[in-house]
């Protein structure tokens, strides 16, 4: 119990000295996650929106894959990434194994089907009289298809939330194609099992309570907007 205890009290040490290595480890998990995250959304909200608001040929089957998608193992994910962009595999000329940016790419893959599923799922959702009122109203398709989002605006919000909880949280894929490689790749999930293993509590607890502290803090804002939505649906119902 005692070691427990010492443990957590050098652990907010290291968090109220701001610790050189535990900032930077955070910034970098802020900054990959962070980009996988707007790549995700600028991708897969406009996929979530065409099968939500289009009639496609085949559109069950994209909406069961994306929809699967969402459960990919990161560990496969990592795997087939890491022989995608090995010196033998057909990306290998890029140059991408083992830095920041393949860890990206693998947070986009396990973030894109997230944002796409939830904002095809809220876009739905959304009252069909909508699109129809706005239409009688003389809008144009775009303008139709702005207003249907807006409606939708606090579900494909969720999801967008829901997808940056699910990349900080990940360590399998990033691990096998950023390699841990200290002071570059190395961001708080891959830390924490690393110094876990070397017997260095003090950093793991520290980074363990950062990114339990960030994970509550996004719990809390999904938990907000979800809140919002339903109160909105119930004012115009």
């Amino acid at each position: 119990m005692d070691f427990l205890l010492l443990g957590f009290k050098k652990a907010f040490l290291l968090i109220l000295h701001l610790d050189r290595d535990l900032l930077g480890i955070i910034f970098l998990s802020l900054k990959v996650s962070g980009l996988a995250l707007v790549i995700a959304t600028i991708s897969g909200l406009p996929l979530g929106a065409v099968l939500g608001l289009k009639r496609l040929p085949a559109k069950g089957v994209f909406i069961t894959l994306m929809n699967t998608f969402m459960g990919l193992p990161p560990v496969v994910v990592g795997l087939f990434l890491y022989l995608m962009l090995s010196r033998s595999g057909p990306l290998g000329f890029m140059g991408l194994l083992y830095t920041p940016w393949a860890m990206v790419l693998a947070q986009t893959v396990l973030a894109l089907p997230i944002v796409a599923s939830l904002s095809h799922s809220a876009i739905i959702n959304v009252d069909p009289i909508i699109g129809q009122a706005s239409q009688t109203l003389g809008a144009s398709p775009v303008q139709v298809t702005r207003a249907v989002l807006n409606e939708a605006r606090y579900g494909i919000l969720s999801g967008v939330i829901a997808a940056f909880g699910r990349v900080m949280a990940e360590v399998g894929a990033i691990l096998i194609v950023g390699g841990n490689i200290a002071g570059y790749t190395r961001v708080m999930t891959t830390t924490i099992a690393l110094e876990t293993d070397k017997g260095n509590f003090e950093l793991a607890l520290a980074l363990g309570i950062i990114l339990l502290g960030i994970s509550l803090l996004i719990n809390v804002f999904l938990h907000v907007m979800q809140r919002k939505g339903m109160l909105y649906r119930s004012i115009w119902a």
